[in-house]
């Protein structure tokens, strides 16, 4: 079983429980997940499977989207309702116009520095263990891009967020700097992710709604590993290329946009991933292949 599953992950399992559970209904097809969301998140979680474990270092590099409530007057060590409380402050009069405006100059790209209460490994070991254990180490810090953040209502202390943002942004940090911002500290008390680009609009699927298309013989919920790439570049092989890049050599092409393609046979389908490095100027190109599919692939 071979594609892609926008999983709708539930609350109070973890992401790579999730993906086990979608791997153990799909016959125990290799599986890896893109991204991951705390236990304490829903929302889409997309797993690849089969040869689109392949493909799925190119899907976690794209933006995400998500709804988040935010508690004021309150800091936990974890960032969210999981932590103990580590920090009270009293909380201003807020409206939404007061509040969006405060949003509206922190859109943009920035850095923000990772919790400790995160995946991250360091050592080889992820920073949750060691936070767990009360350990705090030195964190860099990384750059993220902030496209929309809005406040869409505010009751007392409770304000509820969406923001579209870039690849690694934690949502329990930039909860906390609002908060800041807003003269007061905060955690987050909801999370979900709407979605993760390229996935925009497409429907999710629960684990119950895949055990019963299952069940039916059906296999809707499975998306062809080429809608993770829409904006990849396409290079169409004839059966002398693709046989000569599937036992690992090179091929030359007169015109090629140098970087990583996605390769396929004549009639469309996917055969993996290449790179295609330019030579001198008007030499033309050499691609390599980079990581192939044991079978063609849709």
């Amino acid at each position: 079983m071979d594609g892609l599953v926008l999983l709708d992950k539930p609350l109070g399992l973890s992401s790579h429980s999730a993906t086990d559970r979608v791997r153990k209904l799909c016959g125990n097809a290799r599986a890896g997940h893109v991204g991951s969301l705390d236990p304490l998140a829903s929302g889409m979680l997309p797993i690849c499977l089969g040869e689109a474990t392949k493909v799925a270092g190119l899907v976690a590099s794209h933006d995400k989207s998500y709804r988040f409530t935010l508690l004021l007057g309150a800091r936990t060590a974890t960032g969210d309702a999981e932590g103990d409380v580590v920090e009270r402050l009293p909380v201003p009069q807020l409206d939404l116009t007061i509040v969006n405006q405060v949003l509206a100059g922190m859109a943009g790209p920035q850095t923000q520095i990772p919790p400790m209460f995160s995946a991250i490994k360091q050592g080889g070991q992820p920073l949750y263990r060691l936070a767990r254990k009360g350990q705090t180490v030195e964190r860099g810090p990384r750059s993220i891009r902030i496209d929309q953040l809005q406040c869409t209502r505010v009751t007392d202390a409770i304000l509820e967020l969406f923001v579209s943002c870039s690849k690694g942004t934690y949502v329990r940090v930039l909860g906390e700097d609002i908060a800041r911002a807003l003269g007061s500290c905060g955690h987050l008390i909801a999370l979900r992710r709407d979605w993760v680009e390229p996935f925009q609009g497409l429907r999710m699927w629960t684990l119950e709604d895949i055990a019963v298309a299952l069940e039916a013989n059906g296999r809707d919920f499975l998306l062809a590993t080429s809608t993770a790439l829409p904006l990849m570049p396409r290079l169409t092989l004839n059966v002398d290329e693709a046989r000569r890049l599937l036992q690992g050599q090179t091929i030359s092409r007169l015109r090629a946009a140098a970087g990583t393609c996605w390769l396929q046979d004549e009639v469309g389908l996917g055969l993996g991933l290449g790179h295609v490095e330019s030579l001198a100027s008007d030499s033309g190109a050499i691609v390599r292949p980079q990581r192939m599919f044991t079978q063609p692939l849709p």
